[in-house]
């Protein structure tokens, strides 16, 4: 079975994939040659490697870590099947390409002089976006996660275990090379920031909360929840775990502010109402972001 979604060549769809590559691949390729390679930061990935080896070498960071993906991508074609699509190439190769071409006009010194911290911080940011946008058009980043699903075929450990235990070799490669605790440190740091902007990225920024309610006026709660909050929600019947006594539970999903109004309600009609309040990283569906528009989009 393919893995791969086809879009149709000079389609809208195709378009939008291809523009969001390109800008994802110059965020990318400018949030190391500004923060990262300068203060030799090594955020995993064969970008990690390559800007180690470029410090051993004077190698290209940007050629190296191609050299590097190609054939990972050949390799992992062939161990997992057609995963890894035109889009996950063309990816790759623009973030090499616009990172030593940016290398070259603008140099090595580092955008912000002095200050490794926040270098770490604001080229987490880029990396983050840059990645966040190239996944949006249903690539991959290629490189190290292609190991990771390799060994992960073999040996049946979490992919998501095993990218963490590849770059954190990574990282550890920069302390071993360098020998300056700093950058580990800071590598972890941009590690952290490039992981949160991803998920804001793909997820996007959400303030919804998700409510479970177990109250016998579950009828009151239910009609503010529809009527004056305008929302909808599902009533099941529950049993609890220690009295066996079957209770009615409301699982509704509303924003903030809705939040407040509907726990200062629930506490007049009945203060031993049980509320769980849980944050939401999406919400699809009636009412809120379709799950067409989310595929589509």
């Amino acid at each position: 079975m393919a893995f791969i979604n086809k879009e149709k060549v000079f389609s809208r769809r195709w378009f939008i994939d291809y523009s969001l590559i390109i800008i994802g691949s110059f965020i990318l390729a400018a949030g190391f040659v500004l923060f990262i390679t300068p203060y030799k930061i090594v955020p995993g990935g064969v970008y990690g490697i390559s800007i180690v080896l470029h410090y051993i070498f004077g190698t290209p960071v940007g050629m190296v870590a191609l050299a590097f993906d190609i054939p990972l991508t050949i390799i992992g074609i062939k161990v997992l099947g057609p995963r890894f699509g035109v889009k996950t190439v063309v990816g790759f190769t623009l973030t090499a390409f616009f990172n030593d071409g940016l290398t070259y006009l603008y140099g090595y010194e580092p955008l912000v002089k002095g200050d490794a911290l926040l270098s770490s911080i604001f080229g987490g940011l880029f990396l983050g976006v840059g990645l966040g946008l190239i996944f949006k058009s249903k690539a991959t980043s290629g490189g190290t996660d292609i190991i990771s699903m390799i060994i992960s075929k073999y040996t049946h450990i979490p992919v998501g275990q095993l990218m963490i235990l590849v770059d954190s070799t990574i990282v550890l490669l920069g302390l071993i090379v360098f020998k300056d605790w700093k950058i580990p440190l800071y590598s972890l740091i941009v590690i952290f920031i490039t992981g949160k902007v991803v998920d804001t990225i793909l997820e996007g920024m959400n303030y919804d909360k998700v409510l479970f309610i177990i109250s016998d006026k579950y009828k009151e709660i239910g009609d503010k929840i529809m009527n004056d909050l305008n929302r909808g929600g599902t009533i099941f019947k529950g049993t609890g775990m220690y009295n066996k006594a079957e209770r009615q539970v409301i699982f509704s999903v509303v924003n903030r502010r809705e939040v407040t109004i509907l726990q200062s309600f629930i506490h007049q009609v009945d203060p031993n109402a049980f509320v769980t309040v849980l944050n939401s990283n999406e919400i699809l569906g009636e009412g809120f972001k379709s799950l067409g528009e989310k595929v589509t989009k």
